[in-house]
């Protein structure tokens, strides 16, 4: 490790005790020009791995005040040989620094499709001079998981920033990763996959923009287009293109007019074949299934509702996994409880807690079936007091328990 003085070094030192070494996962700081400053990477691949990273990433599009940092979660970057960074951006002083985690791949990488996409995507863009050194010293490039490798990116991004996020943190990115990584397996539970992508497509019928989390899980359990190829960008390609058509149909059972949907999905698909790195598609991916959810939902907004009670809905829709009180809803809306209270019976139908609890019970039923969360992590997660207190309220309105729900919907279809 570097071990010359820089704003960064310290903190390189500490994060990287957290780090097994086997891992050979390694920390880098760099300034908001980009140039490096610390880094626990050993000399004998420093500069090798430095010049790749500056190869494939630009950190010009980041911040480069202090000012200018505004909490976020950490960005996922890739490149078109599919070796994955991630970068946190810190405030440090009156200028930014990046901490860099990485490189990695997700899986063990094919020398010779490594090759091919080199020849295939970087020939024109970058200076090729390095490409053979990397190929001799690729063994000595860390293979994670995605899961592995995205705790570790939380781990260092909540100690940099002082945020709490949580391993569901890294899920949004994470969509459109999938062919890159994926290997063929032995067997798939493809009846476990089919239920999980009904309820990622689901959100986007229901226009549901508490996604996050059920994304994420859908995209562990359903990875992507198992195809094999030499091209791993090229791969992420096809299956960003499935992924967007499926989204696009189930946007239009949502209610989305075919015109709109048809040519807001092949915008975006041509958008992903015009994606340089896995970095882009990562975010073109997320982008989209944002955009069509934010659609979906705002056609299916009550048009009897006033703002105010909409605005309040929406609050109760994205706070599922919270305890829910009037009194917070009341403060965000600037009006009293009572006066809220009633306007929102008037308009809805139901008391304020009625529907808090229709909404957690609605997660609750997408929980039981794209994932293996226990009734009691799951009454946990949504913020009930006890597991009995939410089996009473899931069978009231259900009609059955929890358990009972969730065989009736792993059953296959006669």
């Amino acid at each position: 490790m570097n071990s010359e003085y820089n704003p960064g070094s310290a903190n390189l030192s500490f994060l990287n005790s957290l780090i097994p070494q086997s891992e050979k996962l390694y920390l880098w700081c760099c300034d908001s020009s980009g140039r490096l400053l610390s880094t626990t990477c050993p000399d004998a691949l420093s500069s090798l791995f430095d010049t790749a990273f500056h190869q494939f990433q630009n950190l010009n599009k980041y911040p480069k005040k202090a000012d200018s940092v505004s909490s976020s979660f950490p960005v996922l970057l890739g490149s078109p040989i599919g070796m994955q960074w991630a970068v946190t951006c810190v405030a440090g002083g009156r200028s930014v620094l990046f901490y860099v985690i990485g490189p990695v791949f997700y899986d063990v990488p094919d020398v010779k499709k490594v090759q091919q996409a080199m020849r295939t995507h970087t020939n024109s863009m970058y200076d090729t001079s390095w490409f053979d050194e990397l190929l001799q010293n690729i063994n000595e490039v860390a293979v994670l998981s995605y899961a592995i490798f995205t705790r570790y990116v939380i781990l260092v991004h909540n100690i940099l920033t002082g945020e709490k996020l949580g391993p569901d943190a890294m899920v949004l990115p994470k969509a459109g990763t999938a062919a890159a990584v994926i290997r063929h397996e032995g067997r798939r539970d493809r009846t476990k996959i089919y239920r999980v992508e009904q309820a990622m497509l689901d959100l986007v019928r229901r226009g549901d923009i508490n996604y996050q989390r059920i994304l994420g899980t859908a995209s562990v359990q359903s990875p992507g287009v198992p195809v094999q190829g030499s091209d791993p960008l090229r791969q992420m390609k096809t299956s960003i293109v499935v992924f967007t058509t499926l989204v696009s149909r189930a946007a239009m059972e949502g209610g989305l007019s075919p015109e709109i949907a048809y040519a807001l999905g092949d915008s975006y698909i041509q958008a992903a074949e015009d994606c340089r790195d896995s970095g882009e598609l990562n975010t073109l991916s997320l982008s989209m299934f944002h955009d069509f959810v934010h659609r979906v939902h705002e056609l299916n907004r009550n048009s009897s509702y006033s703002p105010l009670v909409q605005k309040c809905c929406d609050y109760i829709e994205l706070s599922v996994e919270r305890k829910i009180r009037i009194s917070d809803i009341a403060a965000l809306t600037g009006y009293s409880e009572y006066y809220l209270s009633e306007l929102f019976r008037k308009e809805t139908g139901v008391s304020v807690n009625t529907y808090i609890r229709s909404a957690k019970i609605q997660r609750a039923c997408v929980l039981l079936e794209s994932t293996d969360l226990s009734v009691q992590a799951i009454a946990d997660l949504l913020a009930f007091n006890t597991v009995n207190y939410f089996i009473q309220c899931f069978k009231e309105d259900i009609g059955r328990t929890p358990a009972q729900y969730r065989k009736a919907r792993s059953e296959p279809a006669s």
